[in-house]
């Protein structure tokens, strides 16, 4: 079975969203998913990326988040590691999804939707780095 993989970095810069939508949406069509899988997985890593850039580096500096895709054509592995501040999103509490939006505080529906949107999510802190590994298996008849 032939694993198909592409590596890339990205600055922690809110710019940098179109060239991960570009290289998701890329690696997506190499393997005929479909749109729907292409959009949560999209939806997913975009939403893990923003937390990054957004919560995770306490100084200005530039940092890098190392992102790699690997699919075998039956699951996409997408793997998003980062130096920042420790944060396991496993472990991030789960929003009240039955209180009326108004009164929806702020933060927790984007890892909630990225548990929802994949298959699977792993965490781990190697090296001083976060690593998330998230999987989504392929529909067979889609691909």
């Amino acid at each position: 079975m032939t694993v198909e993989r592409i590596e890339f970095e990205l600055k922690n810069d809110p710019a940098e969203l179109d060239r991960l939508a570009e290289q998701l949406e890329e690696f997506g069509q190499r393997f005929s998913m479909e749109r729907r899988c292409i959009f949560e997985m999209n939806l997913a890593v975009d939403e893990l990326f923003t937390n990054i850039i957004s919560y995770g580096f306490p100084d200005d500096k530039d940092h890098i988040v190392r992102v790699v895709l690997e699919s075998d054509g039956h699951t996409v592995t997408i793997t998003v590691e980062d130096d920042g501040a420790p944060f396991n999103p496993l472990t991030a509490k789960e929003p009240d999804l039955d209180m009326p939006l108004e009164e929806t505080p702020v933060g927790g529906l984007g890892i909630h939707l990225c548990k929802n949107m994949m298959d699977n999510l792993k965490y781990c802190r190697c090296e001083s780095k976060n690593v998330v590994t998230l999987t989504k298996k392929l529909d067979p008849k889609k691909t």
